[in-house]
């Protein structure tokens, strides 16, 4: 079988397929039929128990309402540089892309991310420049930023919407997709839209998710 170290693009080739997005079907992805299964071969992978879930390998729901969001209205992107924040899958990204952004850049700190956002742009026909490292806290001249299902842990969530309302602070239009994480600080956003998401139960708690679409409130 084929190694992390060998070739991750192969791991995904192998452990995925190439499918439309339930909400987004003008996007295919590189997407795992089952949780458990990919999550295990992904340990296996790199030698470590107690990994995160593979988030690339899945379209989540607040993913996929943003993606829905961006393509329906695409002037929230059209000849603008946007910055896809925890990418995963890049449908966000793919999303931006397809609607017309100038650049778009999609960051995320994980390895398998990196090649599964790559495979899934070239199967989409879209250019995306992936960013590898940690980057909250910097800001590079982004006119748009885009963030789907980020309020998952409490720290990790507070150190990144403190970062996006800074960006949004000195300009850049920041927006949101999230369906109803414990650690979304609603009472600092203003929602924008709602949409119902299909998802798999196996990653959530219903087979439609409702989800919305939030972007900072005004100061």
């Amino acid at each position: 079988m084929p190694t992390l170290m060998s070739d991750p693009t192969v791991f995904i080739r192998t452990e995925t397929l190439l499918r439309p997005v339930p909400l987004v079907p003008e996007i295919t992805l590189h997407l795992a039929d089952e949780a458990l299964p990919i999550w295990q071969r992904t340990e296996e992978e790199l030698g470590e128990i107690g990994l995160p879930p593979p988030f690339w390998a899945f379209a989540w729901a607040g993913g996929q309402a943003l993606a829905r969001h961006v393509l329906d209205q695409p002037e929230i992107v059209g000849g603008r540089r946007v910055l896809d924040f925890a990418s995963g899958s890049g449908l966000v990204a793919i999303a931006a892309a397809k609607a017309g952004a100038a650049r778009v850049e999609a960051c995320d700190i994980d390895g398998f991310a990196h090649a599964a956002m790559l495979l899934n742009a070239k199967a989409n026909g879209v250019c995306l420049h992936v960013l590898t490292d940690d980057i909250v806290g910097e800001d590079l001249g982004w006119d748009v930023v885009l963030a789907g299902d980020i309020a998952y842990e409490r720290d990790t969530a507070a150190r990144v919407f403190a970062w996006l309302e800074a960006l949004a602070g000195r300009g850049a239009a920041v927006w949101i997709g999230d369906p109803g994480r414990s650690y979304l600080p609603r009472e600092r956003l203003e929602k924008v839209a709602d949409y119902g998401v299909p998802v798999s139960r196996e990653l959530e708690d219903a087979e439609i998710k409702r989800t919305s679409v939030w972007r900072p409130a005004p100061l």
